[in-house]
């Protein structure tokens, strides 16, 4: 039957969908039974497109020498295996759209759509069950690929619908990093000095915006963008004061960079959204000894960032940020429809590609 379920409801946390011997939350087990029918508080999701988070993906980029075939099997061995797409290596997943198949009878969770509806998961794909059908296409510019399948989201998961006035794979490529805009927004203050390292990717891109939102015309956004193309775009958005091309895996040349821009007062505020590993020390050598480091990138190691601030004898204060933060899905849509340059940005990487 296509509206059956299993009778009793679920863990609201996903505890029940566990296949570990042990019980674990759903992120950190080995193995999720990914299998229909839903119980009567979850969701199941016929899903359309996974858009893998970019440490991800770049890992299993440099693992198949970029062959998109290979990525594909990668996901699917996964969720064969696993039951959820989690990377072994990185140890982060992404997030999904679909259409919502089925809404189980007892659900009392955050998302208020009906069957048929087209929504986008904002809980990773590390912590949802997953069951893939067929991959059918893997896009190595824009880490989206489009799958067949369902997926099921428990009580406590996040979702969002998809709008009807913005593409939806740019929608997907803002939500899919939305707590990091929403967080930065918050914790930028006026006429202080922000660097933004991997500034030219789209959680980059965003925290730029979101930083200039919040300061209005005071205080100095600098980018840090090795990439040509990328740092081309930074320019086009407007907001940025300076772009360092500088490798961020450089932390001495990222500091002197950094120190010659400020005069040597170095950053109050940075945010470090790089998605390759070993950025950590850049982070810490760009703020002054009392600022504010906010690490976003799932390529970051907290043993790195600890250690690596204690040998320098500095005192900022390092914060680790959630993919959510309240109301984040709207604030980074709010951000594409208000700045054009930004929106422009995201249909030529993700639209057009």
């Amino acid at each position: 039957m296509a509206n059956a379920e299993r009778d009793k409801p679920g863990h609201p946390f996903g505890i029940h969908r566990v296949l570990d011997e042990k019980i674990r939350l759903p992120q950190a087990a080995e193995k999720l039974d990914n299998t229909l029918p839903i119980y009567s508080n979850e969701i199941a999701i016929d899903v359309e497109r996974l858009n893998i988070d970019a440490a991800s993906f770049v890992q299993m980029e440099k693992e198949t020498g970029r062959n998109a075939k290979a990525i594909g099997e990668i996901v699917l061995k996964n969720c064969l295996q696993r039951g959820k797409q989690h990377n072994e290596v990185t140890g982060s997943g992404g997030m999904l759209i679909g259409t919502i198949r089925q809404i189980g009878s007892r659900y009392k969770g955050p998302l208020k759509g009906k069957a048929g509806e087209r929504v986008a998961s904002l809980v990773s794909l590390t912590l949802t069950p997953l069951h893939l059908n067929a991959i059918k296409a893997v896009n190595l510019e824009t880490h989206q690929i489009e799958a067949s399948g369902h997926a099921i989201l428990f009580e406590s998961s996040i979702a969002a619908a998809l709008p009807k006035d913005l593409s939806e794979k740019a929608v997907m490529a803002a939500y899919d990093v939305a707590g990091a805009p929403a967080t930065v927004f918050a914790h930028c203050q006026k006429s202080k000095n922000v660097v933004v390292i991997g500034a030219g990717g789209k959680a980059g891109l965003l925290c730029c915006i979101a930083a200039r939102k919040k300061m209005g015309k005071t205080g100095k956004i600098i980018a840090i963008e090795p990439m040509p193309q990328a740092a081309e775009d930074l320019k086009t958005l407007g907001v940025c004061h300076e772009i360092l091309t500088q490798d961020a895996t450089d932390p001495i040349a990222v500091h002197s960079a950094v120190e010659r821009v400020t005069r040597g007062r170095m950053a109050d505020i940075v945010i470090n959204v790089a998605s390759v590993p070993d950025t950590e020390m850049s982070a810490i050598l760009s703020a002054h000894a009392s600022a504010k480091i906010i690490f976003f990138s799932m390529a970051t190691s907290f043993t790195k960032v600890a250690l690596g601030a204690e040998g320098i004898a500095n005192k900022s204060q390092l914060i680790f940020g959630n993919g959510y933060y309240p109301g984040h899905a709207k604030f980074s849509l709010d951000l594409l429809r208000k700045y054009p340059p930004l929106r422009d940005i995201f249909y030529r990487r993700y639209v057009l590609k």
